[in-house]
């Protein structure tokens, strides 16, 4: 449908957000925090539609957004339902029997010379050093359950939350900056003949909503910037071969571990995320080589507790929009794309790309410069992250068809070139402003077998002895450490049980 508008730039007067769920709301929250007294903002919503829901994990990143909305941890946590997330176990990716965590800390001490891997390479040759994660605050908590909040944020964690839960916390976080939200559903998205950009939504009841500046939030169905702009879907599926997922909560169990865990099956991986009063599980597979009525019962088969209600079956396609902003229409959450929730990126990317937009917002009219500049730094922390998550299944010794694909594939050049790096000389590197650290990278990299072949020299130059004491004693500032830390069941119950 076309309505007929102005085509000229013009100020930013009302902000129009299609779609709540977590990534709505979390849009309403940011914008109506730090623009509210600017513009009027509209969130359109239907309670019919649900929303998908998947991720209940989050990574460090969460803390920042919240700091910049001035959240109160303890009541955003009871309202939530939420615990303490370190990292993540990764149980047979690898080879059955085999397991790791990837954690949110820092491993050891650099040398300014080179990474404290390469001293940790040195100090296994020699007989000296135990596995790599016995270095790593996070990691060691993590395995001993363990968690309490320490001087000068001594400890990195995210949360485990409950997805629905947030959206309504910060709903009523937003409403109270001003946000108005309108029930019902979305029937066409109208656009300026002249301009092409969004001019207004017509509701299914015959409602018109007229805006300067939409946000797409509608999920998959994309119906701003994939329907009405006609921004088209890069699909991943060839390299990130999994594209189903079943969901299912379960009753509580009496274990409440500070770390996601994700355990690898035939056909894809089934993740565990404990919350205070019930735990989150699902499936994620590829249809390829494992058919939906075998996947339901892999997942139900492997639950440690009552399911809730049925599983939820959801299919998906890995990828990006071409262009998460154009127009007048940016698309946050999975309007704008997706990647599976190994590495519980989905949240981070919607808080991140938040704040990109609010440094890149045209207030007083739209720039194509920076909608080229917004688009540029998405894609490529999309690529970023996609290449981590084919990491995770490319290094792995299991036989199944699923996971000899994933082995045998061509990977993207920049990430064969991660891999023969650290392979050959044990070095990593980051690139500006890309989310996963060195250290992940080492965590998973050596998680799934990949030991370098050699170390920087400068670890040659310690004698045995003092390499030994350097390694010793960070070892037993760790253990210390974690020795002094509470249980983390006792801990979330005292500091914000719901």
């Amino acid at each position: 449908m076309q309505a007929s508008r102005p085509s000229q730039p013009r100020p930013i007067r009302r902000l129009i957000i299609a779609g709540g769920g977590t990534a709505g709301w979390m849009s309403a929250a940011m914008l109506s925090k730090s623009l509210g007294r600017l513009m009027e903002i509209i969130l359109v919503e239907s309670d019919e539609i649900g929303t998908v829901g998947v991720g209940e994990a989050t990574i460090p990143t969460m803390i920042n957004f919240h700091k910049l909305l001035e959240l109160d941890e303890a009541q955003f946590m009871a309202a939530t339902n939420a615990t303490f997330k370190l990292g993540i176990s990764f149980e047979n990716w690898r080879a059955i029997g085999e397991h790791y965590i990837h954690s949110f800390g820092e491993t050891g001490i650099d040398h300014w010379t080179a990474g404290f891997q390469h001293f940790w390479h040195k100090g296994r040759e020699r007989g000296l050093a135990g596995g790599y994660g016995d270095y790593c605050l996070e990691l060691r908590a993590a395995q001993k359950e363990r968690f309490a909040h320490l001087p000068d944020d001594g400890l990195n964690y995210a949360y485990h939350l409950d997805a629905g839960a947030y959206a309504r916390f910060l709903r009523r976080f937003s409403e109270g900056f001003g946000v108005r939200r309108v029930e019902g559903k979305i029937g066409s998205v109208n656009t300026d003949p002249e301009s092409g950009h969004i001019a207004s939504l017509t509701l299914a009841d015959g409602s018109v909503l007229e805006g300067d500046f939409f946000i797409d939030c509608t999920g998959f169905r994309s119906l701003l910037l994939g329907g009405a702009l006609g921004v088209p879907y890069e699909d991943w599926s060839e390299l990130l071969l999994c594209d189903s997922a079943l969901a299912v909560q379960t009753e509580s169990t009496e274990r409440m571990v500070p770390y996601t865990r994700s355990i690898a099956h035939g056909g894809g991986w089934q993740w565990q995320i404990p919350l205070q009063t019930r735990v989150g599980n699902g499936l994620v597979y590829s249809s390829r080589y494992l058919d939906d009525d075998s996947a339901r019962e892999t997942l139900l088969g492997n639950l440690d507790s009552k399911p809730l209600f049925e599983p939820r079956l959801i299919r998906f396609k890995p990828g990006q929009r071409a262009q998460t902003w154009k127009a007048n229409c940016v698309a946050f959450g999975l309007s704008s794309g997706f990647l599976e929730p190994i590495e519980s990126t989905s949240i981070h990317l919607i808080s991140r790309n938040l704040i990109r937009l609010m440094q890149l917002f045209p207030t007083d009219g739209i720039s194509a410069a920076d909608i080229e500049e917004y688009n540029r730094q998405v894609s490529e922390e999309m690529v970023h992250i996609r290449d981590f998550i084919i990491l995770h299944y490319h290094l792995n010794e299991r036989q199944e068809p699923l996971w000899r694909a994933c082995r045998e594939m061509e990977v993207p050049a920049t990430l064969r070139h991660r891999l023969e790096l650290f392979g050959d000389t044990g070095r990593v590197f980051r690139e500006q402003k890309e989310l996963f650290a060195e250290n992940s990278w080492i965590q998973v990299m050596l998680g799934q077998g990949l030991i370098p072949a050699s170390h920087h020299r400068s670890a040659d130059l310690m004698p045995d002895h003092e390499l030994k004491g350097f390694l010793d004693s960070i070892r037993t500032r760790v253990d210390q450490l974690v020795a002094q830390l509470p249980p983390h069941k006792d801990y979330v119950r005292r500091y914000c049980g719901s």
